[in-house]
């Protein structure tokens, strides 16, 4: 059977279940109802939470510029919100059209249009809050104490004649640029009181 072909180019359908166990039916019924012929329809059995859907890898290779690829579901193309995303941004940056036929959207259109600016508003709204909650824990980490990225280094011999000068250990810190945290890393106060009992070391004095 000759492709379907519309002013649009082509029509490929994709259609998943996720198990061995669900039918593929309602998709493909509404696949073939929306016009797209059985040999342009990708299926596989697959969990949609997979990164690897080697048939909708297919689908997407068999796009031309002009095509639409038609889902019966926006979950059936995207693991999440920013996958669904970065595939719908790819298809359209490669001028080709997608629909949803239960949600009734189309690129095409300009209410599609719409829609996928919506959804990269959501999405970059998403991917902000992330990086605040990431950020907001790492000065919590920070100011317990704690260490983040690379562990600042300074010079141990210096710091240990200053506690051997009974420098306490927030001068030690704020003499080599350090948090008082990373000289409390190496030496307990118990060690710095046994340092300061010590002494200066014979060329300091």
């Amino acid at each position: 059977m000759k492709s379907k072909e519309t002013e649009n180019g082509v029509l490929i359908g994709y259609a998943r279940v996720s198990t061995i166990e669900q039918k593929l039916d309602l998709q493909l019924d509404a696949l073939k109802r929306a016009g797209v012929v059985e040999s342009n329809i990708y299926v596989e059995k697959i969990s949609g939470a997979s990164k690897k859907r080697p048939a909708l890898d297919r689908a997407i290779r068999a796009l031309r510029p002009g095509d639409t690829l038609i889902v019966w579901r926006l979950d059936r193309l995207g693991r999440n919100l920013l996958d669904l995303l970065n595939r719908m941004q790819h298809l359209q940056k490669n001028k080709i059209a997608f629909r949803s036929l239960t949600e009734s959207v189309d690129t095409s259109t300009i209410m599609g249009q719409l829609l996928l600016h919506i959804l990269g508003a959501i999405a970059q709204f998403e991917r902000q809050l992330t990086q605040e909650r990431t950020n907001a824990g790492i000065r919590a980490h920070v100011e317990r104490g704690g260490n983040h990225g690379r562990a600042p280094t300074f010079d141990k011999a210096e710091a240990e004649r200053m506690l051997r000068k009974r420098m306490i250990v927030k001068e030690v810190a704020d003499a080599l640029g350090v948090s008082r945290q990373t000289i409390a890393n190496h030496w307990s106060a118990e060690d710095a009181r046994r340092l300061a009992r010590l002494g200066p070391l014979k060329r300091d004095r």
